[in-house]
């Protein structure tokens, strides 16, 4: 299992909006995620400075890449891009972090 962790950013008043939609996940999209191998897959707020941080478990980096091409992905995207910092393609602005440090 690769344990994979991001930051991106979402705009200031738009908090509620975030957790909302992510609350009612389409279950297409649902589906994308797992058949794709991802697992435990957590986002938190930093209130502070709006940042989020996500954590998930993957199978595979190849197989986890192939998510970005999938229709329910972009339209993931596009339906989040008015709550966040996005890119021209509409996905969010992300930066991988790097593991220093696990505890099993």
């Amino acid at each position: 299992m690769i344990r994979k962790a991001n930051v991106m950013h979402v705009y200031r008043d738009k908090f509620d909006a975030y957790k909302k939609r992510h609350d009612q996940l389409w279950p297409e999209m649902e589906r994308v995620l797992k058949e794709h191998g991802v697992s435990n897959y957590s986002i938190f707020l930093h209130e502070p400075t709006a940042t989020l941080f996500a954590y998930l478990e993957v199978d595979s980096e190849e197989l986890h890449a192939e998510i970005a091409s999938t229709d329910e992905c972009k339209r993931w995207w596009a339906y989040m891009q008015d709550i966040m910092e996005t890119n021209p393609d509409n996905s969010p602005v992300s930066e991988d972090l790097k593991e220093v440090f696990h505890l099993n």
